[in-house]
């Protein structure tokens, strides 16, 4: 027989076994000794009071009863022969996007721009100790996309948008913890998620499919406004589908499209700055208490305020970990922010973005579809110049940003390229940065101690989403002008985040599967 309970434990008890069994003998009202098997669903902190709490979702097993052991490998079949699909693009929605055509018995055909996932590392190593910047392999650009060197959070909200578990489960075929089925915010993290992707590639490879790196699309195919292809510098790939899953920094693909006229559009998007504060205050502040309990993790926080009609919010929020630098041209500064798996490094950071809608970009109607993306690049580079024109960032200490005070010095960080002293309350624009500086105050009151001068601000946090969407038919995925274009994932602007990049891949998948089956 099986039941399945929620019980609230400490964190001492959560990782008892024996504490687990007991209190769940106490909720079921049965003696311990009829159950013979307990397992975990779901595994969440509820951090509210002082003493903060573990709450679990189980399924107990009685009379005898025990769980099928769960076996994660999964058999892909040969498609060798099978009809081609190009995918552009191996981040999340690529991947899941040929993983899921080989289950339909399509052969994908990737093609990446960058290098291979461990290659990329020696370009990191430019960014952060050289300042150069390679426009082909970068944080964004590369194997396993902007995630794979940038945190590997799997928390989503898409859950109607498809199956999220098959994603985790397929991430744990390959090597992840089976802790991100369980845990409410899933986490891989920068150090464990590259093995994980060259394994997903090794399952693609087994089957008769295609993986190319250094392999930048310079042109489409097209005829009859029906895509037959792509051009790959002099190289040809041919094919009546095409994935388009490039992520929200390949501006050269937008670019393409619209010298090709294949419709493109302006979309909202955020900006701001990243935020870095000692994870030993996080931590005092969400567990009410001035040493955190080593059982709990570090705690993360979400923030929004409203300002003047516009959205000011936390975006990718990362408990003891890094900013990095995530420039992909020369000539512009960009941060995000990443965390290892045990989360154990001394900062947390956060972007803190301002919502920008398309009457916020009337300076640059002239641009047409590209008015967000030109506000978004005349931002990078003010952050540029603002540091010295190197990856050096501009930063201020957060108090003195939201008085309009210049920063004599700063703490410490986390950016390795380094941070230089700027005054961003004077260059960044007035309907960014006025809206943080009322935002600051404001998460100050929701968070005791966060609105501290000991926190800095580091400019800028851009790439949150792409400023440019690629229309398609809802019911088809296809582009709306483009028969066999499938615009995807966030790129296209139709996903945020690793889970909903690669939900959108493998129902891009799905549609062009049925669309062969139906010839």
């Amino acid at each position: 027989m099986q039941q399945e309970i929620n019980i609230v434990l400490s964190p001492e008890e959560a990782v008892s076994e024996e504490s687990i069994k007991k209190a769940s003998a106490l909720a079921l009202e049965i003696p311990i000794k009829e159950i013979s098997a307990i397992k975990k669903i779901r595994r969440s902190i509820d951090a509210r009071s002082r003493f903060p709490k573990i709450q679990l979702r189980l399924l107990v097993y009685t009379q005898s009863e025990t769980p099928v052991e769960d076996h994660y490998s999964i058999d892909y079949p040969d498609v060798s022969g099978k009809p081609p699909v190009i995918i552009i693009g191996a981040g999340p929605a690529g991947l899941f996007a040929a993983l899921q055509l080989i289950e339909l018995g399509l052969k994908p055909i990737i093609l990446e721009r960058g290098k291979d996932v461990k290659s990329r590392r020696r370009d990191l190593a430019a960014l952060n100790k050289e300042h150069i910047v390679n426009p082909e392999s970068n944080y964004c650009f590369g194997e396993g996309g902007a995630g794979t060197y940038s945190d590997g959070k799997l928390y989503t909200r898409s859950t109607k948008r498809g199956d999220v578990q098959k994603i985790l489960t397929t991430f744990v075929a390959h090597g992840a913890s089976e802790d991100i089925l369980i845990d409410a915010h899933p986490h891989i993290g920068t150090n464990k998620l590259p093995n994980i992707i060259v394994n997903i590639r090794e399952s693609i490879l087994k089957t008769g499919a295609e993986v190319h790196f250094n392999t930048k699309v310079t042109d489409f195919i097209l005829k009859d406004k029906k895509i037959k292809g792509v051009i790959c510098n002099e190289k040809e790939f041919i094919a009546d589908h095409v994935i388009l899953a490039t992520g929200h920094s390949s501006r050269d693909i937008f670019e393409l499209l619209h010298k090709k006229n294949i419709l493109i559009e302006a979309k909202p998007f955020a900006m701001g700055v990243r935020v870095e504060h000692q994870q030993s205050l996080i931590d005092a502040i969400q567990y009410r208490n001035p040493v955190r309990n080593p059982l709990l993790p570090p705690a993360a926080y979400s923030l929004v305020h409203q300002v003047n009609g516009r959205g000011v919010f936390s975006f990718c929020m990362c408990p003891g970990g890094i900013i990095a630098p995530c420039a992909t041209a020369p000539g512009e500064v960009v941060t995000n922010g990443w965390s290892p798996s045990k989360r154990n490094n001394p900062y947390s950071n956060s972007g803190i973005v301002v919502q920008i809608d398309l009457p916020d970009l009337q300076k640059y109607t002239s641009h047409g579809a590209f008015a967000g993306l030109r506000y978004q690049q005349e931002l990078e580079q003010m952050a540029f110049t603002a540091g010295g024109k190197t990856l050096t960032a501009p930063a201020q200490r957060l108090v003195d940003f939201s008085i309009d005070k210049n920063s004599a010095d700063l703490p410490d960080v986390s950016y390795q390229p380094g941070v230089i002293t700027s005054p961003l309350h004077e260059w960044l624009p007035p309907a960014i940065g006025k809206r943080l500086q009322t935002a600051f105050i404001e998460f100050g009151k929701k968070m005791k101690g966060y609105y501290t001068n000991e926190a800095v601000i580091v400019g800028v946090e851009s790439r949150t989403s792409s400023p440019v969407r690629i229309p398609r038919n809802p019911e088809t995925f296809e582009h709306v002008e483009i028969e066999g274009l499938y615009p995807c994932a966030e790129g296209a602007g139709y996903a945020g985040g690793i889970v909903s990049a690669a939900i959108d891949g493998q129902k891009c998948a799905e549609a062009i599967a049925l669309k062969v089956k139906l010839k």
